[in-house]
């Protein structure tokens, strides 16, 4: 149920930004946003606490982001509250953050080596992932490990399924 209503709700505002030429614009907002409801834990649980009535939370989203971002992204959010969906606010913008990077053509690579990549060999990387793919920009998250051989691995796609 939650991941309908998470890709019911990202499809609507990703159709939107289309409509409108916003999904760059909107595309940060949805990450900065992401962000913040991760890095803030306090956020989540207040937003989620039962004793708190929705006017109060509403009020809450509008002083935070009113002005910050756009219009329709503070409108969303109020809706997920009004109908009780707060707790898939995380994966509604996920959803929308893959839906704007696969409109784009973004790729997303996933990095796993044992030793730390110059910024020689990550260009490298990225080069031959634009000639052996459909992308048109490549976001790499390179992540070290302690193996005790030389290996690396790399993943590209342009969806984490949140939704």
């Amino acid at each position: 149920m939650a991941k309908l209503v998470s890709k019911t709700y990202a499809d609507a505002l990703f159709e939107l930004a289309v409509e409108k030429g916003c999904e760059d614009a909107w595309l940060e907002d949805a990450k900065a946003l992401l962000e913040i409801l991760h890095e803030n834990e306090e956020l989540a649980k207040l937003m989620n606490h039962p004793q708190i009535v929705k006017e109060e939370k509403l009020q809450i989203i509008e002083n935070i982001f009113k002005g910050k971002t756009a219009d329709e992204i503070v409108g969303l959010m109020c809706q997920l509250i009004e109908k009780d969906h707060f707790k898939d606010m995380e994966s509604v913008f996920a959803c929308f953050v893959d839906s704007v990077k696969e409109y784009k053509n973004i790729g997303t690579a996933y990095v796993i080596s044992a030793m730390e990549l110059s910024m020689q060999q990550k260009d490298e990387i990225v080069k031959k992932l634009l000639e052996t793919t459909h992308y048109v920009e490549i976001e790499m998250n390179v992540f070290f490990t302690n193996i005790s051989i030389s290996t690396m691995s790399i993943d590209i796609s342009t969806v984490n399924d949140p939704c």
